[in-house]
């Protein structure tokens, strides 16, 4: 997926140019110079604005493409992870492994291979959001070669120490395992942006069960649904 410049990213998460090129000097966001350039990835934007609590506008995420499978929805892939209640573990990388034994995967998946994957990503820097949510992820989900993408949502047994940005101790997982970068992105988007519902976070903290997180993420994808259309007729 083609990398946003800085004029692009800086309007991807709603801020002018210099405060981003702030950020970047800064590190507190990662980019690559390339030909004097900075590029930007549409996840790492993604992953810090959660973690900013910064609203992603509707039409950044990614929508149709000509002859590209539909997009899946948020409550499918939800569906198809499933909810897991009082995983194990005591630190991140215990927890990350009891998540990896637990999800549902098709047969002949190396789940150490994708534990693997995590924990490199986690090296990269920590996926916790803050408030005691992470979002464990590949780097790379097109190299897993699934056939279809889920999301586990894990209620921890005891929250543990994961480099969060608020520095919070993290209590629920969202672990995403999609065949494509362009699902991956979607998925990634969508979850921020039900993050920042005023009720999922309350399910969430209620360990709320399957039927209620997919009702509200449903509800969610419904409303972001509604806004870009409404957006696309004001553009006509």
């Amino acid at each position: 997926m083609t990398p946003l410049d800085l004029r692009s990213a800086a309007r991807f998460l709603g801020v002018d140019d210099a405060t981003l090129s702030r950020w970047v000097r800064r590190g507190e966001i990662s980019a690559r110079r390339v030909h004097d350039q900075w590029q930007f990835d549409r996840v790492d934007l993604l992953e810090f604005a959660s973690a900013r609590g910064i609203r992603v506008p509707p039409e950044m995420l990614t929508g149709p493409e000509e002859g590209a499978p539909a997009l899946p929805r948020l409550s499918d892939a939800v569906r198809a992870g499933g909810v897991q209640h009082d995983v194990p573990g005591v630190d991140k990388a215990s927890v990350l492994r009891a998540v990896v034994a637990a999800l549902r995967l098709p047969a002949g998946l190396d789940r150490d291979f994708l534990y693997q994957m995590l924990l490199a990503r986690e090296h990269l820097g920590s996926t916790g959001l803050g408030h005691g949510i992470a979002i464990p992820h590949p780097r790379n989900p097109i190299v897993l070669r699934v056939p279809a993408p889920t999301v586990a949502v894990s209620y921890l047994a005891k929250p543990v120490e994961y480099d969060a940005l608020d520095g919070a101790p993290v209590h629920t997982l969202f672990t995403i395992v999609s065949p494509s970068m362009r699902v991956h992105l979607h998925l990634l988007a969508v979850i921020a942006a039900a993050l920042g519902d005023p009720e999922v976070p309350k399910l969430i903290a209620a360990r709320a069960p399957e039927a209620a997180l997919v009702d509200a993420f449903d509800r969610v994808e419904a409303a972001l649904e509604r806004r870009r259309a409404g957006r696309g007729e004001e553009s006509t």
